[in-house]
């Protein structure tokens, strides 16, 4: 079956908007290259720039110049697959598709792309993990939330937690949540908000958007005990400095690391 294969140039600001909102115009894969290059996958038949235009609108941005071509079924899957090999975060934690054999040494996550977020590929994804990768997870109770692929979440059980729990609002992603972490043999309990049990955590992350993240601080800070860790992240370096001064009132709050233009902010519960 051939598909129509749409390219686009976005900025790194209106990169999540613009995937969802392909998605929602009938996209049926999206990904987003370390270049700045989103691609999604349509029906052949589909209106390209209809479907762009769609979408442009819903995430609220102009049209941005595209080309298109014709791909067939595994044509795709090679030029996908191509983009794609094993990611290692902080020397200890490799993010490995399934099409290629993992590393002897090292914590080893399974994770095929599809969506452009959530794979590992994104900055604020990566330093996420690279902060879970030097924290000291052992025995510890965390929380991830608006989990997407269930990475974060995934990624703290490898890497030694006790007690793991993902909460997204989207259905699909605590369906995806829950199938990458049955296939990397760990135990992640998946929650809507509203379906998260009562509860402490030790650690909590949550890689949104700034404005978001704003909005959660009090439900986040009674979600934690007192010392406790948290990595916010989704928050371009602009950003930055508001998201911490929310963040001020239960916790000592700073930007703790930047990457590709954007930033994580880190706090200890008081």
């Amino acid at each position: 079956m051939p598909w129509l294969a749409l390219s686009l140039a976005v900025g790194a600001e209106q990169a999540e908007a613009m995937s969802d909102a392909l998605l929602e115009a009938g996209a049926q894969s999206v990904w987003l290259e370390p270049d700045g290059c989103l691609h999604a996958l349509l029906p052949a038949r589909a209106d390209a720039g209809a479907a762009l235009g769609h979408a442009a609108r819903a995430a609220g941005l102009a049209v941005p110049p595209f080309e298109t071509r014709m791909v067939g079924d595994q044509d795709w899957v090679r030029a996908t697959q191509a983009q794609f090999g094993p990611q290692c975060i902080a020397g200890r934690l490799w993010i490995v598709p399934s099409w290629h054999e993992a590393p002897r040494d090292g914590v080893v996550l399974r994770l095929d792309p599809g969506l452009a977020f959530g794979t590992g590929s994104h900055p604020s994804t990566r330093l996420v993990l690279a902060w879970l990768a030097a924290a000291d997870l052992a025995g510890a109770r965390v929380l991830d939330y608006g989990s997407g692929s269930g990475i974060l979440a995934i990624a703290a059980a490898k890497l030694g937690a006790a007690h793991v729990d993902a909460v997204d609002a989207d259905h699909d992603a605590l369906v995806a949540t829950t199938d990458n972490a049955r296939a990397n043999a760990t135990g992640i309990g998946a929650f809507a908000p509203e379906d998260l049990p009562p509860g402490e955590y030790d650690i909590v992350v949550a890689n949104i958007l700034a404005q978001p993240l704003v909005v959660l601080e009090p439900l986040l800070a009674a979600r934690m005990r007192r010392g406790g860790r948290i990595a916010l992240a989704g928050i371009l370096d602009a950003q930055a400095s508001e998201v911490a001064e929310a963040y001020g009132a239960h916790f000592e709050a700073r930007v703790a690391a930047r990457e590709e233009g954007w930033s994580l902010v880190e706090g200890r519960r008081r």
